[in-house]
């Protein structure tokens, strides 16, 4: 299986393979890499990023070096790295709320909408089949002429008169799917410390490698089918996320309230 064809700074001081480890590196420790899943060949990483052979094994010796990866012979390379994070539980309706307010005080410009087949990854995130139809929406949300984070949207093909330009630049997906008459049933959500790649450097004028906040979010309807995935880069010098911790209400944690906070200040 070959990944989508991957960007790597060719005149930046960072070496290559290192590019490639980062890159690697982040998409594990976020969790889009799961434990025990397959990483790419030294010949799909020539493929992916065009680089040499010399630099894709080299990348995947660092990756195992860090203890991320298990490199075995005639059986492949694999992910070993499993994270200790233990889900919060929150409060849905409130997150929603916040979530739905935070995307009308940015401004959004749509960068494409299509009908896609979804990879393994995304429709094993819908529970379906590799090469289902899906739409995906690219969107770049700023704030005060500058950009705050770069914004990709998945959802099943019957839902995809809702992405339209209009919509989306007016209003968030959420908001979209409750006027809709969606219910909101469940979200889980993940957020990870990444850094910037050749393409998201461009898209969020930030330095090379710069600190972006990942996060991925999975949506269901009240009858508990995944309709929304949203995978989002943030800036990390422009946004941050407040926790609102209360005793009881929601399991061990107690009520949870999410406040996403877009900070003004210098461009990176």
């Amino acid at each position: 299986m070959k990944e989508a064809k991957g960007v790597v700074d060719r005149q930046g001081a960072v070496p290559l393979y290192h590019q490639l480890f980062l890159t690697l590196r982040d998409e594990i420790t976020s969790g889009q890499r799961a434990y025990g899943s397959a990483v790419p060949t030294e010949l799909d990483l020539v493929q992916i990023y065009g680089v040499s052979r010399i630099t894709a094994r080299r990348c995947l010796d660092e990756l195992a070096n860090s203890g991320l990866v298990e490199r075995r012979r005639r059986i492949g390379t694999r992910v070993i790295f499993q994270t200790p994070v233990r889900p919060l539980e929150a409060n849905i309706d409130q997150a929603v709320d916040s979530l739905v307010a935070f995307g009308q005080n940015t401004q959004v410009r749509v960068i494409d909408i299509a009908e896609e087949a979804a990879g393994p990854a995304v429709a094993q995130r819908f529970g379906l089949p590799a090469g289902a139809a899906l739409v995906r929406a690219v969107r770049v949300r700023s704030l005060d002429g500058a950009p705050l984070g770069e914004v990709v949207s998945y959802v099943p093909a019957r839902l995809g008169p809702l992405m339209t330009r209009e919509n989306l630049t007016t209003k968030p997906m959420l908001a979209l799917l409750r006027g809709a008459g969606i219910g909101i049933g469940h979200a889980r959500q993940t957020i990870a410390a990444v850094s910037a790649d050749a393409a998201l450097t461009a898209a969020l004028e930030v330095e090379p490698r710069a600190p972006l906040l990942r996060i991925e979010r999975l949506v269901s309807d009240s009858a508990g089918q995944p309709i929304l995935l949203t995978i989002a880069h943030y800036r990390a010098d422009r946004y941050q996320i407040t926790l609102d911790l209360g005793a009881g209400g929601a399991g061990e944690g107690g009520a949870l309230g999410t406040a996403l906070d877009a900070q003004g200040g210098t461009q990176g």
